[in-house]
């Protein structure tokens, strides 16, 4: 494993002072995954608090997260490092912190390794002998991508079924049958947990997995599909075959998912982009339940679901609200919903300048690049189809939109209340018609700089009369 030299500094110090250092948990899993990492945890046996801390102290700044957790945090060059001693934890309430944790440094390896939820997280490494240290399994688990429960204490902590979520979607893995039946006897126990823990499993999930689909069959596995009503709502919603040969909503919604995280747009784009793309492919059908009906269309019966993307827009804000998402999420992703279905045109559709410019402005704060990775993941998620026309319209939409400069933010007013004034205008409410015609007129193509916004208003004084 490659270890930043001021931590091996730090380890050697360790060592050398009679501690037991190991790297532990998700560097460990990251490394046998060929997944570079920047966190490092290190679980030290044999020395005391005070002993370890008195061998941090001089390396750098120190934080002691608390006595009683046996955690001490190492800054070194801008990069923090967490040390910790061997500890047992056992449950004493309700809930995600209802835990009774006892440091321990003379637990063995395989002591230790116990108290943590999965085995390849339970997995080990020494950094001086470069040994893997396994007691639980956790490398055969890992090689065949299964998520398994390393003790029966798995089920003291609730948290953990959305851990599983997480973890599968982000490293594609399966649920191991014993452990999914552990899930599901502490289904109850979901209302136990904090809504900001609810939203950190969903927030790493939606910026950081492979295969997202892999989450949201943990959760349909699990029995847990049921506390995200929007989200179970989606299953046995049926589809027109025609149309979605592959299966229900909820089948659909996991194929977008799939097909979004393989994108160029999706992989480039900070966590911030990648949060609002995944939420928005996952809720742009959450309007299907409530508008699906078999009836005519085309001359035959059909499974339509007309008006669902605007119907999908309250729908999306509740299931963000319910996981705790930030509230500057909630009006992107419902504006993406609500304007996701803008590719299923005919096939002589186009876009319009003042149709492009306009769109811009209804998708704020989100944009028309934002909505093509939607649309496209959407057209995506029909396999075995290929949606070679639904692909050239969003390309098509993308090209107009970059060519008109409105791709990655909405035309700005260029004609402004100081503009009025300098006509000699006076400030009141009745500016505001005025400025509200030369938006439109802006958007309508008939302006697009200053000079040109000046000459607009001077003719609209002369046709309107309010020429001074």
């Amino acid at each position: 494993m490659q270890i930043p030299a001021e931590l091996n500094h730090a380890l050697d110090l360790v060592r050398q002072a009679g501690g037991r250092p190991r790297l532990v948990g998700g560097c460990v899993r990251d490394w046998l995954l060929g997944i570079p990492s920047k966190d490092f945890d290190i679980e030290v046996g044999v020395l005391s608090f005070d002993e370890l801390h008195r061998v941090l102290a001089p390396l750098g700044a120190t934080d002691i997260v608390g006595r009683s957790f046996g955690v001490i945090k190492l800054r070194l060059s801008g990069a923090e490092y967490d040390f910790s001693l061997p500890r047992r934890e056992s449950k004493t309430g309700a809930g995600h912190r209802g835990f009774a944790v006892s440091p321990e440094p003379t637990l063995s390896d395989a002591e230790a390794a116990a108290r943590r939820d999965f085995t390849i997280n339970a997995i080990s490494y020494d950094p001086f002998t470069q040994e893997l240290i396994d007691p639980h399994g956790g490398q055969l688990d890992l090689a065949a991508r299964v998520l398994r429960h390393t003790s029966a204490a798995f089920v003291e902590d609730p948290l953990r079924v959305l851990r599983a979520m997480q973890f599968a979607g982000r490293f594609d893995l399966t649920l191991a049958p014993e452990t999914a039946r552990l899930c599901a006897s502490i289904a109850d126990s979901f209302r136990e947990l904090p809504l900001e823990r609810v939203w950190g499993e969903w927030d790493k999930w939606a910026t950081q997995s492979t295969r997202p689909s892999r989450g949201i069959i943990i959760l349909r596995e699990t029995g847990w599909l049921c506390h995200f009503p929007e989200l179970a709502s989606l299953r046995g919603t049926p589809q027109e075959p025609e149309w979605h040969p592959e299966g229900d909503v909820l089948d659909h919604t996991q194929h977008c998912l799939d097909a979004l995280v393989e994108t160029p747009g999706w992989l480039g784009s900070p966590p911030e982009r990648r949060r609002l793309l995944t939420f928005a492919v996952l809720a742009h059908d959450f309007g299907k339940p409530q508008t699906t009906a078999y009836a005519e269309r085309h001359g035959c019966m059909r499974w339509i679901s007309n008006g669902h993307e605007s119907a999908g827009g309250p729908v999306s804000e509740t299931f963000l609200q319910r996981i705790g998402s930030p509230l500057d999420l909630i009006e992107p992703v419902r504006a993406l919903v609500v304007h996701h279905q803008l590719h299923h045109q005919g096939p002589q559709a186009t876009y319009s300048d003042s149709q492009l410019r306009r769109l811009a402005r209804q998708l704020i704060p989100a944009t028309i690049d934002d909505l093509c990775e939607v649309m496209e993941a959407d057209a995506r998620g029909r396999p075995p189809i290929t949606p070679v026309h639904s692909l050239r319209l969003v390309e098509t939409l993308r090209t107009r939109a970059r060519e008109l400069q409105v791709s990655g933010q909405a035309p700005r007013p260029i004609l402004l209340g100081r503009h009025l004034l300098a006509h000699n205008l006076k400030p009141g409410p009745q500016l505001k018609p005025i400025l509200t015609a030369a938006f439109e007129a802006q958007l309508d193509g008939e302006f697009s700089d200053e000079p040109g916004a000046l000459a607009w208003l001077r003719q609209h004084l002369d046709s309107t009369g309010l020429k001074k």
